[in-house]
């Protein structure tokens, strides 16, 4: 997970698994669409590599990289735990559901007139 997380921590690399998202591309395409030099995209690929994020191919004298997701499951996990609900923030939702309810129904009663004073008025 950690070598995930740390590949993933580069926008230059995040911006390339989100051009791999929906197609294969040569590493001549993804250099392409940046302005940094090749050289530098090929190391950002081989980190995306390394951690297994990336897959590629020979396909010719090209190299052809393509998404790979089942690494970021692991991470994707982990921030599901740290950022879902805890238990207890249900139970103390429930309990301040029951404070105003209660109290909503104290005042009914010390506020709303005796109706028996009505009847003989």
């Amino acid at each position: 997970m950690d070598e995930v997380a740390a590949a993933i921590a580069d926008p230059v690399r995040r911006e390339i698994l989100l051009m791999l998202r929906g197609e294969r591309l040569s590493a001549g395409q993804i250099a392409g669409r940046f302005e940094i030099s090749r050289p530098a995209v090929s190391r950002h690929l081989r980190v995306l590599r390394e951690a297994g994020l990336v897959a590629d191919r020979a396909d010719g004298r090209r190299r052809v990289y393509e998404l790979v997701t089942a690494p970021l499951d692991e991470l994707s996990g982990w921030i599901e735990r740290l950022t879902r609900p805890s238990g207890w923030e249900h139970h103390l939702d429930a309990l301040e559901t029951e404070v105003h309810r209660t109290r909503r129904e104290r005042r009914s009663t010390t506020t709303a007139p005796d109706q028996s004073q009505e009847k003989s008025a």
